[in-house]
């Protein structure tokens, strides 16, 4: 399971021109998960993310968590995070899991993240359009278990 993590100041996702989710101050998380993936990678993750000191402080030291500054998430289901291009040029996705169990995993994540703070997504499977305001820019890349 990777996750690529992005500090936003305000961020948005639209599907078929439509606003999906929508946050303020908080993380946007590109999500993507591999074989042998399983729900330990997710807690794993989630204690992660939302323990991540990459917030300001005061003083402005990234000593903050997400929980700290009451920050949201904008979640958005990302397979292209296992893109293999040692060969060539066209990427391989053969390492990212198949949709139908991602999906499951994905809605899992989701739903746990959600215990912790507000949580929007985009449209698994769909094309979709992310606006992130970066910043920082403050960009993290998470993983644990796997292929």
């Amino acid at each position: 399971m990777r996750i690529l993590v992005q500090r936003s100041l305000k961020s948005n996702v639209l599907v078929d021109g439509k606003v999906k989710g929508m946050i303020d101050k908080g993380l946007v998380l590109f999500v993507g998960f591999t074989f042998g993936d399983s729900e330990k990678e997710i807690d794993y993750l989630i204690n992660k993310v939302i323990n991540l000191r990459i917030f300001d402080d005061e003083a402005g030291v990234m000593n903050k968590s997400i929980l700290d500054v009451g920050g949201s998430v904008l979640s958005i289901s990302q397979f292209t995070l296992y893109a293999d291009s040692k060969k060539g040029n066209r990427p391989s996705y053969a390492k990212a899991l198949d949709s139908i169990k991602a999906l499951e995993l994905y809605k899992i994540f989701n739903e746990r993240l959600s215990e912790f703070v507000n949580v929007q997504t985009g449209e698994f499977g769909a094309e979709m359009l992310v606006n992130i305001q970066n910043d920082g820019p403050v960009t993290i890349l998470l993983e644990k278990g796997g292929a």
